[in-house]
């Protein structure tokens, strides 16, 4: 069962499972997209059916305006946004409290998680922006040293944001588990058979033990 969710400071969508296991996932959208992309609802609906209340949420850039990307000097209220849409989901479950995002809000995800240690258990980065397409010298990791939460990262390997073998030398720097997923032929929208969604919740269960 799936509806419109709404707290202080969140707008989002809840997936209540038929069968709960305790457990709840928090997703968000890239900087071109929302709640409603079709890979947060694809996943949403996996991760619901094996048990999961899941929330997939709105960045506050989105609640702001409608379409656009974000602006650099709010990312640290994104941050927040995170944070605000952990705790609403903390209320709703009793387990384990994981989180992820698309490109851009996988980024904020980890940021957050590195800022605030045990913001959550896991995490589920999907397409890094690892760096700027064609400018790989811009890399995006300062934090990763400070990140010691678990994170499975799923990447295409025709993403221009970074290659497998960036991403896979750039995981290194962080001290916690890390895995990755590679889609073979992706883009940075990971567009692909349906099956994905059943991968990754595959691979992100054995990442976290269950």
């Amino acid at each position: 069962m799936e509806g419109a969710y709404e707290s202080v400071g969140v707008r989002a969508v809840l997936h209540t499972p038929v069968r709960p296991n305790g457990d709840a996932f928090a997703l968000t959208h890239g900087a071109g997209s929302n709640c409603n992309a079709t890979l947060l609802q694809a996943l949403a609906r996996a991760f619901a059916e094996a048990g999961y209340t899941v929330l997939r949420y709105d960045l506050p850039f989105r609640q702001q305006r409608p379409k656009g990307p974000p602006f650099p000097a709010a990312a640290a209220r994104d941050r927040e946004g995170v944070g605000l849409a952990l705790a609403a989901l903390r209320g709703l479950a009793p387990g384990r409290i994981f989180a992820g995002g698309h490109s851009y809000g996988g980024r904020q995800t980890a940021m957050a998680a590195a800022e605030h240690p045990g913001l959550a258990e896991a995490l589920l980065l999907l397409s890094y922006p690892l760096h700027p397409p064609n400018r790989p010298e811009q890399m995006r990791t300062s934090f990763f040293p400070d990140l010691r939460t678990p994170a499975l990262f799923v990447h295409g390997t025709a993403d221009g944001f970074a290659t497998t073998a960036e991403l896979r030398a750039a995981m290194e720097l962080i001290p916690a588990r890390t895995e990755s997923l590679e889609v073979n032929g992706a883009g940075h929208d990971l567009k692909r058979s349906s099956d994905l969604s059943a991968l990754i919740l595959e691979r992100f269960r054995a990442l976290i033990g269950g």
